[in-house]
């Protein structure tokens, strides 16, 4: 499953700047988990994130879904970019 694709579906109507969300997957422990890593620039981060977690909480909720399809668990990371660095 194409969860790179799920992801940009939900999280591009929120972003202010669309081109600069990368999705990444990063190296798992186990077969069962994918661990993907979602970063945006830093106002864009916040806005996926959303107050006290709640949009992060249902993008994680909705792709846990799209998992359970393969049987695997679905881990997001949220990172900003550092534009000072």
């Amino acid at each position: 499953m194409d969860y790179e694709k799920i992801i940009h579906t939900i999280c591009d109507p929120f972003l202010i700047n669309k081109d600069a969300l990368m999705v990444r997957e990063l190296p798992s422990d186990s077969d069962k988990d994918v661990n993907l890593l979602i970063v945006a620039e830093n106002e864009d981060t916040a806005r996926l994130i959303g107050k006290k977690g709640s949009v992060a909480n249902a993008l994680r909720d909705v792709v846990a879904v799209a998992g359970k399809t393969e049987n695997k668990r679905i881990h997001l990371k949220f990172e900003s970019f550092d534009e000072d660095k």
